[in-house]
């Protein structure tokens, strides 16, 4: 009998320990949620603002919706298309830390490719980002902050 609540014990607590490293459990600490993203060129002079919604279904899979450019850029307007993945743990009480990366394939106009790589840590997300594109002058780097909204 008492092997059999050992093994259960066991159980149950391998059982958290894959729920809370994929962090899909609501509260703050989860990368769920409306996030406002600053990019600003290695000059820190800010050159591109934007909205978007993250929701993490299950382990790394992240979807990416209602993205929305802040501000004009003739480089990379609203209604692109945008892909992410996250490598996400935590511990117990919800804190999310990892690496996040964030591609954004722009529609219009086409071929213009903003990529955005850093790490996550509670509410922000910080890491450095690249513009490569077909249209003149759609090049650039710099850093960004993104901040749960």
């Amino acid at each position: 009998m008492r092997r059999l609540g050992i093994a259960l014990l066991t159980a149950v607590s391998l059982f958290f320990v894959g729920c809370g490293g994929g962090n899909s459990a609501s509260g703050s600490g989860n990368i769920n949620g409306n996030w406002t993203a600053m990019l600003s060129d290695t000059g820190n002079t800010p050159v591109l603002t934007f909205t978007t919604s993250f929701h993490q279904s299950g382990g790394t899979d992240v979807t990416v919706t209602n993205f929305t450019i802040t501000n004009s850029s003739p480089c990379f307007i609203s209604g692109g298309t945008e892909t992410a993945s996250f490598v996400l743990s935590g511990n117990f009480s919800g804190d999310v830390s990892g690496s996040f990366e964030l591609h954004i394939q722009s529609e219009t106009p086409s071929g213009n490719l903003l990529a955005l790589q850093g790490t996550v840590r509670n509410n922000t997300i910080s890491g450095t980002w690249t513009l490569s594109g077909v249209t003149s002058g759609c090049t650039g780097n710099g850093n960004f902050k993104i901040n749960r909204m």
